[in-house]
């Protein structure tokens, strides 16, 4: 007789939770159509201002993310209950716990789902019979599909307790989540949440959390819970930040895959550390020892030396074709060069504008000494007639020439060789490629490889320091973007050819002649130009 009427009882509280069930789905496919219709009308917009295609943007990406979140919490929407004493609490004797929050619209937004991030379901997580926290009974609602199929009730109240039915125990939730069939994929836990996990999930946002245990004991499972945690309490923050999961391989991140969209997250990014560096997809393998090797500290020190090497000073004074002249770039102005632009404190790549104007003014000084030295100003048969001093240039007519001289094809391909612009990828793949560069900076020789093999997820680490080294000129950037879209064109045109490795400059002879600045004389205005006297 007992038996019968306990399980009668369960029938009704399971018709009564039924209900509320279904309610809850019948307002999440209210919500779900709204969001459909809403993405519809935005995606029918045709403004044409930047502010309207800004907006329309910002709109299609909200709706679509709303329709996917409801779309990823259909699976156990709600699975929880709280019973509250009356004098416990402000907003009613009973909180539905789930996935996400939902509010009627028609009853003053009465909150008919909490959220299992929000501040007032955690009673749900962290009640017990010693410290209840309000709470008189604490139920777990099974659901399959859209259907309830199971009740596990545990009485916070111990002078309430006698009463209770028979077959209640506070872990048949857990115990049945333990038993659940495997799917081949990492569920969520977000039912079953012991006290321990959840102090890890619900930790403060500032610092490193480090989270330690044994296989099996769920560190997974409940980082994947924090991440969803931080980025319901934290969203504003994290949204313009985002947030990563990085993990070992691709089968580990298949396995956890479901695990934040079923949380109601799916702007996650999942990835391997393979992955991290923009533009690399790294999946060579590679022994054991050389990965140990890319992983030492020392390989901070080799990477910086590699930078340093690739700022050359010349052997010998280097020619520079300037027009109808012939300028001299001799070592010690290019060392002079170098020790200023490293003094500047900037990344290799920002610093090169340091080093260019520092040889571009010792230039421009040689090269207007050649086209304004004045023949006759030391004649001592010139008597009256003679010049009797040198043209001198003004600071206008010298930033002319710097201004000219920083076209000259010749010059450039000096200074790239000199300092090039480099990508992290060029200066590591290089490093690895070259014994020579492995010997000046004192790397171990086993890291020689070919040049072509593609990159190994040890390579990733430092790819990502050399970018630091190195930093971002915009300038090289934007002229990287453009020449990979001419470069597509030309591959789909069927011209495409491969750029050629840099070289040592070499002079070369032009034709064409340019007209340098008038100079500003310093006493006759009569005198003839500076080109005229130059080549007189």
């Amino acid at each position: 007789m007992s038996s019968n009427s306990a399980d009668i009882g369960r029938e009704q509280d399971i018709g009564q939770e039924q209900e509320y069930v279904s309610a809850l789905y019948e307002r999440l496919d209210e919500m779900r159509e709204q969001s459909a219709n809403r993405l519809a009308r935005v995606l029918r917009q045709t403004g044409g201002t930047p502010q309207a295609r800004s907006e329309r943007e910002s709109g299609v990406a909200l709706y679509t993310d709303q329709v996917a979140q409801y779309g990823a919490v259909e699976h156990g929407l709600c699975f929880g209950r709280l019973d509250f004493h009356k004098s416990d609490t402000d907003d009613g004797d009973t909180r539905y716990i789930g996935r996400i929050g939902i509010f009627d619209e028609r009853h003053d937004y009465r909150a008919m789902l909490l959220d299992w991030r929000a501040p007032a379901a955690r009673p749900f997580y962290l009640a017990t019979a010693a410290s209840p926290d309000g709470v008189r009974r604490r139920r777990h609602i099974r659901t399959r599909r859209r259907t309830v199929v199971g009740l596990d009730d545990e009485v916070l109240d111990l002078e309430e307790a006698h009463e209770v039915h028979e077959g209640l125990t506070g872990e048949a939730a857990l115990l049945s989540a333990l038993n659940a069939s495997r799917t081949g994929r990492m569920r969520d836990i977000v039912e079953t949440i012991q006290a321990e996990q959840d102090q890890v999930i619900r930790a403060p946002l500032d610092g490193v959390l480090v989270v330690q245990g044994g296989p099996g004991t769920g560190k997974t499972a409940v980082a994947l819970h924090r991440a969803a945690y931080l980025l319901y309490t934290h969203r504003r923050e994290l949204t313009t930040r985002a947030v990563l999961v990085v993990g070992p391989n691709e089968t580990f991140l298949r396995y956890i895959s479901q695990v934040l969209p079923s949380l109601a997250e799916t702007g996650v990014l999942l990835g391997t550390v393979g992955d991290l560096f923009p533009g690399v997809t790294a999946r060579r393998a590679e022994a054991a020892e050389v990965a140990e090797l890319k992983g030492r500290l020392s390989m901070v020190d080799v990477l910086a030396a590699a930078v340093r090497d690739r700022q050359r000073v010349p052997d010998e004074p280097l020619p520079v074709a300037v027009e109808q002249e012939t300028l001299w770039l001799d070592p010690e102005t290019v060392r002079r060069a170098r020790e200023r632009a490293r003094r500047s404190g900037k990344p290799h790549n920002l610093a090169r504008p340091v080093f260019d104007t520092e040889i571009v003014h010792a230039l421009a000084a040689q090269l207007a000494e050649k086209i304004g030295f004045d023949p006759y100003a030391h004649d001592p048969l010139g008597e009256g007639d003679a010049p009797g001093e040198e043209i001198i240039f003004d600071d206008a007519d010298m930033a002319e020439i710097r201004r000219e001289l920083r076209k000259e094809p010749e010059l450039l391909g000096t200074l790239d060789w000199l300092w090039p612009i480099l990508t992290p990828e060029q200066l590591v793949a290089g490093l690895f490629a070259s014994p020579e560069r492995l010997a000046r900076a004192a790397g171990d020789a086993r890291l020689q490889r070919e040049p072509r093999g593609g990159w190994s997820p040890a390579d990733v680490p430092l790819l990502d320091e050399a970018a630091e080294l190195l930093g971002e000129d915009e300038a090289s950037a934007a002229a990287r973007v453009e020449r990979l879209r001419r470069a597509r064109i030309e591959y789909a045109e069927g011209c495409w050819t491969s750029p050629a490795a840099p070289r040592p400059p070499t002079p070369r002879t032009r034709s064409k002649t340019r007209s340098w600045p008038r100079p500003t004389w310093s006493r006759r205005a009569n005198w003839p130009s500076a080109t005229s006297t130059a080549t007189a």
